[in-house]
């Protein structure tokens, strides 16, 4: 790993602690606003809170010699359907995300989002890509695990915990369309787009399925915090760090929101796990850090390597 995919990886992690600390917010959050409510706000938040930063970008490569750098219509065909595409997943899973937080704990639903490091390597084996005998054992850990931390008593996961498993499936497929288009585009502007494409989605469910009223602003701080923080700021890091980087390798840097969520609940919320579940976090961290263990048998390939999909 080089420089600069440490860099990149370090600012996913950083990108995870934000993540995890924003299950606290959509967990309160949750208890005065609906599902659909929270993510609209929050994403017209983060839309806005990034249109003076690409402001700001733009004034400092207005310089001659930067003038033949702008975009053709090409490439803005280009960016608008790339921001469009991540919005559309972002919503899609932010969505389910939030329904789940309102009916299980941080902790699990950090936990059983972090799912996607493992569905992502499955998602590149069903584009055509190798996928090792390893890989599948740590399927086969994750749901075990997965079972230990949700199933209580009976063969069902509660409605909750299977919202958030399901936004786990979604953001794999954000975390392969970010992987897709990142590297061809502006990270912010893609970024900005797809929170404008999340924002204009989330409104129109909101209006049809919920009755945003003054309890909005009751959940001003956490609404602030997801829309400026975990959105504007983490998923801007998520798109602009994610460049050079193996989409593998990018989701287990982001899947640590699992142990900083489970923090975050503990030491703001006081939530707790029991052994049975702490044992089934434990099983799919195991999981999630064995996925990503080099191979034997590449660990004395060339660096460059470890950078390809």
């Amino acid at each position: 790993m080089n420089a600069v995919q440490l860099r990149n990886t370090l600012l996913l992690v950083l990108t995870a602690l934000v993540w995890g600390c924003a299950f606290v917010a959509q967990s309160v959050g949750a208890e005065h606003v609906g599902a659909f409510t929270f993510l609209a706000c929050r994403s017209w938040l983060a839309g806005v809170t990034l249109l003076p930063v690409i402001a700001l970008l733009r004034a400092r490569q207005r310089r001659p010699e930067s003038a033949a750098e702008s975009p053709a219509p090409q490439s803005r065909r280009a960016l608008l359907t790339g921001g469009i595409a991540c919005g559309c997943f972002l919503f899609l899973a932010s969505s389910a995300q939030q329904i789940g937080v309102a009916s299980t704990t941080t902790a699990k639903a950090g936990f059983i989002t972090a799912m996607y490091v493992i569905i992502v390597p499955i998602l590149s084996l069903v584009l055509g890509r190798r996928v090792g005998k390893k890989i599948w054992l740590c399927v086969a850990m994750s749901v075990a695990g997965l079972y230990l931390l949700c199933i209580a008593g009976s063969l069902s996961l509660s409605r909750g915990d299977a919202m958030v498993l399901l936004c786990a499936l979604l953001f794999a497929g954000h975390i392969m369309t970010v992987d897709h288009f990142s590297p061809k585009m502006d990270g912010v502007q893609l970024s900005c787009i797809q929170f404008f494409t999340t924002a204009i989605l989330a409104t129109v469910c909101m209006f049809l399925f919920e009755h945003p009223t003054a309890a909005l602003q009751s959940a001003l701080l956490p609404i602030l915090y997801a829309g400026i923080l975990s959105s504007g700021v983490g998923y801007t890091l998520q798109i602009v760090a994610q460049k050079g980087l193996n989409p593998t390798i990018a989701s287990m840097a982001m899947s640590l929101e699992s142990v900083f969520s489970a923090l975050a609940g503990w030491v703001i919320l006081g939530q707790g796990l029991t052994a049975r579940e702490f044992s089934g976090c434990a099983l799919m961290f195991a999981a999630i850090i064995l996925a990503q263990l080099p191979d034997r048998k590449r660990s004395a390939a060339p660096s460059h390597d470890a950078a390809q999909p």
